[in-house]
């Protein structure tokens, strides 16, 4: 479908907020996103959506969607498949590639049967043989399947951590699993409309990169270029394109990925609705790329129109 040029977006919503755990991260999203659209030009408008969710969008009387919605239903097609009931344009990937990457299990699953690597992993539940577990995969990290942010993770060295941190997880979600837990260095992937952006390694003093590392904590480093050599780089660029492209991703969003102990790349996760704040990652990998910020939300604009029905 043709891209449309900025004239034609007509009036804008950022759809932000939420009620999700990753409530207070969309909101910072959403504020930078508005004040990018403004520089713009644009007719823009900032929906905080909560409950009243259909209510606030026909309200505002939008033509277009820039969806800022971490979690929830602003990745998990719920969103999605109502703007296109109600024939509103919208960024990002539609309904059955957000149904699919918001579920890890389900990326997970679906990435093993095309051959594309991801770490080992078990679903787990209350009456799972924890030990059996342990024993099977060693070192693993515990994910509900639907959170973003890290939120609801931790890692597990033995069957006991392993029971509390299903125990913890399932809090947040029916469906957990645990995945064995990759020694090697952690890189993240942006993509906006088939432009691969430079990789980002991500390296914290944290266990792992939790939601205080990725929000909050001021000695995480990001390191861009990577330091891999180019064409380890290429491979890393083309894995994260085409586990992107398996799930049925489009517009723009961010792949994880890990290095195993072999030096393979393993694909962790895509995030169809990326987080756009100061310390969020694709700004970073846009400003390698020579994109400034407002650059940057211009180019996902770029990627409308999106309706499917």
């Amino acid at each position: 479908m043709a891209k449309r040029d900025l004239s034609s977006i007509g009036k804008l919503g950022v759809l932000y907020g939420g009620t999700t755990a990753e409530r207070a991260v969309s909101l910072d999203s959403g504020v930078a996103i508005i004040a990018a659209c403004q520089t713009l030009g644009l007719d823009v408008h900032g929906i905080d959506v909560q409950e009243n969710v259909i209510e606030s969008i026909k309200a505002a009387n939008i033509d277009t969607a820039l969806i800022a919605l971490h979690g929830g239903i602003g990745e998990d097609g719920r969103l999605q498949a109502l703007l296109d009931f109600m024939g509103i344009a919208y960024t990002g990937s539609g309904i059955q590639a957000s149904v699919l990457a918001m579920n890890k299990l389900l990326s997970k699953q679906l990435w093993q049967s095309v051959g594309i690597a991801t770490s080992p992993f078990e679903i787990i539940d209350a009456k799972t043989d924890f030990e059996h577990v342990a024993k099977l995969l060693g070192n693993v990290m515990v994910k509900p399947a639907h959170e973003g942010s890290s939120i609801g993770m931790a890692i597990a060295t033995n069957a006991h951590e392993l029971e509390s941190a299903f125990i913890s997880a399932a809090k947040y979600d029916a469906s957990v699993f645990a995945e064995r837990l990759l020694p090697g260095a952690e890189y993240t992937i942006a993509i906006i409309d088939d432009e691969v952006l430079p990789p980002i390694k991500l390296e914290t003093t944290h266990g792992f990169y939790d939601y205080d590392a990725k929000y909050l904590a001021n000695d995480t480093r990001y390191i861009c270029p990577c330091g891999l050599p180019i064409e380890v780089e290429e491979q890393l660029k083309k894995l994260s394109h085409k586990a992107f492209a398996s799930l049925g991703c489009t517009g723009w969003g961010r792949v994880d990925v890990m290095m195993d102990g072999q030096g393979h790349f393993n694909v962790l996760e895509v995030n169809t609705v990326p987080g756009m704040t100061s310390h969020s990652l694709v700004p970073m990998a846009a400003k390698a790329a020579g994109y400034g910020f407002e650059q940057l939300v211009e180019k996902i604009l770029l990627t409308l129109p999106r309706v499917s029905i």
